[in-house]
């Protein structure tokens, strides 16, 4: 036993820091007992009282990876796999592969993950990054990643930020997604109404698929469906790239769409950010045409105005307009952002942490970010679990601006989880969670309710143990 506390206990004596006994009894908060509760029980069994909140069920240093498992969860409102890694400790760790993407992604890694401490969260994230891509194929390393940070909180009994450096803020600023509509003034109500739900950045949608019916607004519309710009069928419009469909926007065509944005800020008005999301598939000197259009509704900025890829193309058009521009959802780790950042080639990254690598990552770029003077808004679409990745990495990361929220109008999706107050996101921000790892824990009922029909929770996954392959990729 600490020969100072045991002494310190037994004696009446008033120590230079705290006062006498009792003061040290009632400030040290032990295990939040009272004085009176242990007044006439032995230091032993104070101790053992005092120290039932610590976790004693894992050792960090024998922590060992037993299994990974997962259940997919739809309409939320897009279909996103839940990982959940286990351990010989009896803790797990929860994480979250990206919207859309196959759930492969992660067992993939699983063989790769087997026997490894998680603890090491660097070590393991190197292992596996090389089976990350851009976009969804980078969501099973992600995933892992975030649930790596879990595991690690849960058995050193901090939360995730507090591992990544710390926090600069206490609330995390959402920025809420609206479902669309062709008619500016009901769009606008539907905004008006994120604003009375206490959110302060806004996000629309619009651009050339508003014009899908329309004679004389788009050529080459003939060759391009462009009201199905998520169609990923290979070979279909939204599987082109913007430069290869070669599709202009006329002036007609423009003013309509300058029209509705006129409308919609005229009566959001201009005490809130409004940004703006994609905009269909054109190139360069249209983004310029339409930024240029756009200027005097000062929005936040203009989003993946082309792909990510093309460096001198958003060089280009973010020297020719004053409208910010801003990219990055779909690039995975940060030497991508960090070409874009280097050639001044954008105003604002948005990273989503779910393709973008993980908590540690997102930081990474963030920080390389801010020594550039560049700001970052987070992208995010998917559960409360990947959420709270999220909001750690937000609060760790100094030029956060705002994440992003695609579930407010699924009224089960805050269900999902226990474990957090509620509501999770209220007045437009999360209050980042003090609890070990990412805070919350899986509400096995509600996510049973909403399963990907054929699946199981969590059902065993011994297929994917063996790892048979070499990874090495040098000789």
């Amino acid at each position: 036993m600490n020969k100072y506390l045991q002494n310190l206990l037994k004696s009446p004596q008033k120590n230079s820091s705290n006062g006498n006994r009792r003061d040290f009894l009632q400030k040290a908060s032990l295990g939040g007992l009272s004085l009176g509760a242990f007044a006439n029980s032995s230091i032993e069994e104070t101790l053992e009282y005092s120290t039932q909140k610590v976790n004693k069920f894992s050792n960090p240093a024998d922590l060992k990876i037993t299994d990974l498992r997962v259940v997919e969860v739809v309409d939320a409102p897009m279909p996103c796999p839940i990982i959940r890694i286990d351990t010989n400790q009896g803790i797990y760790g929860l994480g979250e592969v990206r919207d859309h993407a196959s759930p492969k992604y992660a067992l993939f890694l699983k063989s790769r993950l087997l026997g490894e401490n998680p603890c090491n969260v660097d070590r393991v994230f190197k292992k596996i990054k090389q089976f990350g891509g851009h976009s969804r194929q980078a969501g099973g390393v992600c995933g892992v990643e975030m649930a790596l940070w879990d595991l690690a909180g849960k058995a050193y009994n901090v939360p995730a930020y507090q591992l990544v450096g710390g926090k600069f803020r206490d609330r995390v600023r959402m920025y809420a997604d609206t479902t669309g509509s062709d008619d500016p003034v009901e769009y606008a109500k539907r905004m008006k109404a994120r604003v009375d739900e206490g959110f302060t950045f806004l996000k629309m949608d619009f651009g050339i698929q508003m014009l899908k019916d329309e004679k004389n607004m788009v050529i080459n519309r003939s060759m391009n469906d462009i009201g199905s710009q998520w169609n990923r069928k290979y070979g279909s419009y939204g599987s082109t790239a913007h430069p290869f469909t070669r599709i202009q926007i006329t002036d007609e065509g423009l003013e309509k769409i300058v029209d509705y944005v006129k409308q919609v800020r005229d009566i959001v008005g201009y005490e809130v950010p409004l940004a703006a999301d994609h905009f269909g598939h054109f190139d360069t000197n249209e983004a310029i045409r339409l930024g240029n259009a756009l200027e005097p509704y000062r929005l936040a900025y203009l989003e993946d105005l082309v792909p990510w890829q093309y460096t001198d193309k958003w060089k280009q058009i973010t020297h020719a307009i004053n409208t910010p521009t801003l990219t990055g959802e779909d690039i995975f780790l940060k030497e991508e952002f960090i070409k874009l950042i280097d050639a001044r080639a954008i105003d604002m990254i948005h990273p989503d942490l779910a393709s973008s690598g993980g908590i540690l990552e997102t930081k990474k770029i963030g920080d390389y970010a801010e020594e550039n003077g560049i700001p970052m808004m987070m992208h995010f679409a998917g559960t409360p679990v990947s959420l709270m990745a999220n909001v750690h990495c937000a609060a760790a990361t100094q030029n956060f601006i705002a994440l992003e929220h695609h579930s407010v109008d699924i009224p089960w999706w805050e269900d999902l989880v226990t474990g957090i107050d509620k509501p999770i996101v209220e007045d437009g921000h999360v209050t980042v969670p003090d609890k070990p790892g990412l805070g919350v824990e899986l509400n096995e009922d509600v996510v049973k309710e909403h399963m990907k029909k054929g699946t199981k929770y969590f059902a065993p996954t011994d297929e994917w143990n063996t790892i048979d392959s070499a990874d090495r990729l040098w000789s």
